[in-house]
């Protein structure tokens, strides 16, 4: 009889073992897929920039130092690794648009051509996408990490290889200020 009781406590205990073992790998696997989307979204915005700088480049010849920050914040931010490193590399990049975006509403023949309102208007799309994205991966972060650390299933965590996932955050205040961009290509009434 001691031998059934010992007999279904093992097969109780690997079953419970390979649940939670199989847990934190599907999780794990949630985070990288959402990781991936957000990598989605930003192939697309960076594929998105040099059309606009192209659009731009003509008629803001003078504006030269603000088209090469452009394309070199993009050339940071496509060649960024890791969590931290890529959102600081793409608050760089926010900042260095919200200033394009500022100075096009100083060359009225940009906003006579639908393109750069169409390229400004998919970006914004594009970042809307990408903020999105970021708060999936976090929130399937989050839970990734709290399973890791959650008794008993901590004790399995080594054995399914699980670390903690970074999350998704901007340390510089200057990169959380929202940029001041107009999109309307209106001016305002003077």
């Amino acid at each position: 009889m001691a031998a059934i009781i010992l007999l279904v406590v093992l097969v109780v205990l690997v079953l419970w073992v390979m649940g939670a073992y199989n847990r934190l790998v599907a999780l794990k696997n949630q985070a990288l897929n959402a990781w991936k989307q957000i990598d989605v979204q930003l192939k697309r915005r960076h594929d998105l920039i040099p059309n606009l700088v192209n659009t731009v480049k003509g008629a803001m010849e003078f504006e030269r130092g603000t088209l090469e920050a452009v394309i070199s914040a993009r050339n940071k931010a496509v060649s960024a690794t890791g969590v931290q490193a890529t959102a600081q590399a793409e608050g760089e990049l926010t900042q260095a648009l919200g200033r394009l975006f500022a100075l096009t509403e100083n060359y009225p023949e940009l906003k006579s051509t639908g393109n750069v309102a169409r390229l400004q208007e998919e970006l914004t799309s594009t970042e809307n996408k990408i903020g999105f994205a970021r708060q999936l991966y976090n929130d399937t972060a989050t839970q990734y990490n709290t399973a890791q650390m959650q008794f008993p299933t901590n004790l399995v965590a080594g054995l399914a290889k699980a670390t903690p996932a970074e999350l998704w955050q901007i340390d510089d205040a200057a990169e959380r200020a929202v940029p001041a961009v107009d999109l309307s290509m209106n001016k305002p009434a003077s």
